[in-house]
C-alpha cells in the first residue's frame, strides 16, 4: 500500500465526501494530513483523519503545503484528473 504523503492521490472512503479523490498536501501528524481537491471537484482544503483515506498509486511533484493553483497545474502536467 503507498504511503500517506506530500502529493499523493487518495479516495475518501468515509463521510459525505466518500468516493472524493484528493491530493495530500501537508502531513499534521501521524493521524491527520491537510488535503484539497485543487478546486476540480466539491472537496476544500481540509484537515482528514488518514483512516478515512485510501492511499492511491499516483503522486505528483508538489512542496508540502502548495497552493490550489500550484495542485492543479501539476495534476493537470501529470495529465490525471480529479473528477
Amino acid at each position: 500500500m503507498p504511503a500517506i504523503e506530500v502529493g499523493r492521490l487518495a479516495v475518501i472512503i468515509a463521510g459525505r465526501r466518500a468516493g472524493e479523490k484528493v491530493v495530500v498536501v501537508d502531513v499534521i501528524d501521524r493521524n491527520f494530513v491537510l488535503v484539497t481537491g485543487a478546486g476540480m471537484n466539491k472537496v476544500k482544503r481540509r484537515r482528514m483523519n488518514i483512516k478515512h483515506l485510501e492511499p492511491l498509486p499516483e503522486k505528483i511533484s508538489i512542496e508540502r503545503g502548495a497552493d490550489d493553483e500550484i495542485v492543479k497545474a501539476a495534476l493537470e502536467q501529470a495529465g490525471i484528473s480529479l473528477e
